[in-house]
């Protein structure tokens, strides 16, 4: 069987469900195989009629003698159904289930699994898992069931029956790792793992198997990082860049203040990769308010000297204005010609400009590049491999320098972005305080507003205040959303005050319209949904208030505190929360005496992996199906792995094949 067949050409009961699998990440029939279970119902412990017990979660087998549909006086349709086997005879009903009759015929021999209950005086089985017994394995009863991850149309046990009969049909699954590889890390074979990631005959058989499924995932991750970074490598420049160590001097010496040491650091990591004949491939990483920008201006200084265009891409507009505006003021007094482009400029510019600063426009829009030689891409993980691959084809083989404020663990940030260099900004700009933070209990929440309000009225103070929400949901009616938020607070908490809302369905000129109001101190408070987290530079404020804290993760709770405490007053952040229990609380308390974006995301990381709950998912920290970036160890071991197999990847053709169309790319790998 060819697992590669996508699986709309399979069957036409898949290519009805053609949709739907998509949205689950199933397009190929070995996509059936990695959708792995997220947990196991345990269903093994079977019993006699005769020996049930009320309250147990048991398996029964059996011969169905009777089924049928019943409708209640209440018009409610229940399914009732009797089971016997040798030693006696056992009641089973399940609700609303009319088609099962259709299903389940008198004579059948069953399997079913639930918990025992007391109705009407005698025990009973109510909406057991059920499956007709044929002599062949149970799938769905009488074990471990898998249970996997759903979409509408799509069940647990119609997946279940799928994988089954591939895993029973494609008895050929080629094993691709090394012998040794597999021999020097313990590891279970492909295939034995694949069957028993689905259908273990005990947890840790199943553990076992992810342990196997993770290393491949992260191996997997590790050599085509490898392989990206060779193949930049091999792409060559025109002309090495020319450094006036004095001229860059005496741009540092204009800055308004002195760098940190790591920007210090960053900068000769930057100088020394234009100098060579191969492009620059840089992460620069650092908190919000570490002084990326300056560093960027620099490389785009030594550009300019050397004749050569630089562009800036920003992931939105607002972000884009900022940084134009910040990069004129450093860059135009030496004579460079900086140009905004956004979705609202007009297309086909043919302006003369140095460095180009804007949105996605400078991809899409027809803008001309005479002699591109670095691109700086701002936020790197909002934008996708062909659209950065786009910005930089304007150029022959440009420099890139690449930056995220998203505060990703040193093992994590190796790990995903193993082709690129990184550079961290690890300390802050000197006089820059650091920002105070409160866990707020809610016997204090009306202190907390009357001195916020004593704040903006005496020391003209500006606040964040940050929801998780737009609007109410149903489902958690508990969350305090934005758009109520904002009317509760300014008709009853502060209504002799100015009140501004921003959330992300707030049109782009209307987003504009608040920030500058705020900007320019018409609003006291701004009351927003996380949007404010990337990109918005207030100086004035100084307070953010953040409410139901735990729905976020460290690292973005961080992010949203450094909104504040961008000029040289000192800065607080209060953190509400109406979660009591004590890991949480734990958890959020260490903000009161962390500082480092990297440290929380890391502690985030092995508290509770990065973080499926709405609000909470680390952004820029891809999902992992099986294996996790809080697994520092087994990181480590694939990253060792993969380094040894990379330079005798020619030797592995099944190996080559998983990272195609990246090794075919390569000369040689020697």
């Amino acid at each position: 069987m060819d697992l590669q067949l996508p699986v709309q050409k399979f069957s036409r009961s898949y290519k009805m469900y053609f949709r739907k699998l998509e949205r689950l990440g199933i397009h190929k029939l070995e996509d059936f195989l990695f959708h792995i279970p997220f947990r196991y119902d345990d269903y093994s412990l079977t019993s006699n009629v005769s020996a049930l017990q009320e309250g147990e979660t048991v398996t029964v087998m059996g011969n169905l003698e009777s089924i049928k549909n019943v409708y209640t006086y209440h018009r409610k349709n229940l399914q009732q159904a009797v089971i016997a086997d040798n030693t006696g005879k056992l009641n089973v009903l399940w609700f609303n289930q009319p088609f099962l009759t259709r299903i389940l015929k008198p004579g059948d021999h069953v399997s079913l699994s639930g918990k025992i209950v007391t109705d009407k005086g005698k025990l009973a089985m109510i909406s057991p898992e059920y499956e007709v017994i044929f002599g062949g394995k149970n799938i769905h009863t009488g074990r471990l069931v898998p249970v996997y991850p759903e979409t509408h149309g799509i069940s647990s046990k119609w997946l279940r029956r799928q994988i089954y009969k591939l895993l029973d049909q494609a008895y050929q699954i080629k094993e691709y790792l090394p012998p040794q590889v597999i021999d020097d890390n313990n590891l279970m074979d492909l295939s034995d793992a694949l069957r028993f990631v689905h259908f273990p005959n005990s947890l840790k058989e199943a553990d076992r198997a992810k342990q196997r499924l993770a290393f491949d995932e992260l191996f997997d991750m590790q050599l085509q990082s490898l392989v990206r970074k060779k193949l930049w490598q091999q792409k060559i420049i025109k002309k090495p860049m020319e450094i006036e160590r004095g001229k860059i001097e005496g741009f540092i010496k204009s800055l308004p203040f002195e760098l940190t040491n790591s920007q210090v650091s960053a900068v000769g990591e930057i100088i020394k990769d234009l100098s060579l004949e191969k492009p620059m491939n840089r992460l620069l990483e650092g908190d919000v308010g570490s002084g990326k920008t300056v560093v960027a201006c620099i490389a785009m200084y030594i550009a300019f000297m050397n004749n050569l265009q630089s562009a800036f891409l920003a992931p939105t507009e607002i972000l884009a204005k900022q940084h134009f505006k910040t990069i004129k003021d450093f860059l135009s007094p030496f004579g460079l010609q900086i140009k905004l482009f956004t979705g609202s400029s007009k297309k086909n510019q043919t302006a003369k400009f140095d460095i180009a600063v804007g949105t996605h426009a400078l991809i899409y829009n027809r803008i001309e590049f005479e002699h591109l030689g670095l691109v700086v891409i701002d936020e790197q993980q909002r934008f996708g491999v062909e659209q950065r691959a786009s910005i930089r084809g304007k150029g022959n083989n440009p420099h890139l320098l690449t930056m995220t404020a998203t505060p990703i663990p040193r093992t994590v940030a190796l790990t995903m972005y193993g082709d690129l260099d990184l550079s961290l900004l690890s300390d802050m700009p000197k006089g820059r305080k650091i920002v105070k933070t409160w866990l707020v209990p809610p016997i204090k929440r009306n202190g907390a507003y009357a001195w916020i309000e004593k704040k903006i009225k005496t020391e003209f103070d500006q606040v964040f205040i940050v929801c998780p929400f737009i609007e109410e949901s149903e489902s958690m009616v508990t969350v305090k959303a934005a758009k109520m938020e904002y009317e509760r607070l300014k008709n009853e908490i502060f209504p002799d005050l100015k009140l501004g809302l921003l959330h992300g369905k707030l049109k782009a000129d209307e987003k504009d319209r608040v920030l500058t109001e705020f900007k320019d101190r018409k609003i006291d408070i701004l009351v927003s949904t996380p949007v404010v987290e990337v990109g918005i530079d207030i100086p004035g404020a100084s307070i953010m208030l953040i409410e139901e804290a735990e729905r976020f993760g460290l690292a973005q709770l961080h992010q949203l505190r450094g909104r504040v405490g961008r000029s040289d007053k000192q800065a607080y952040c209060l953190l509400f929360t109406q979660s009591k229990t004590k890991e949480t609380l734990d958890r959020l308390k260490l903000l009161e005496t962390v500082y480092s974006g990297a440290q929380l995301a890391e502690f985030d990381l092995k508290l509770r992996g990065p973080g499926q709950i709405h609000g909470t998912a680390q952004h820029g920290i891809p999902r992992l199906k099986i294996a996790s970036f809080a697994d520092f160890d087994l990181i480590e071991k694939t990253g060792i792995e993969a380094r040894k197999i990379f330079h005798q990847l020619k030797q592995y053709p099944m190996l080559s094949a998983r990272i195609k169309p990246l090794s075919e790319q390569l000369v040689s790998p020697d």
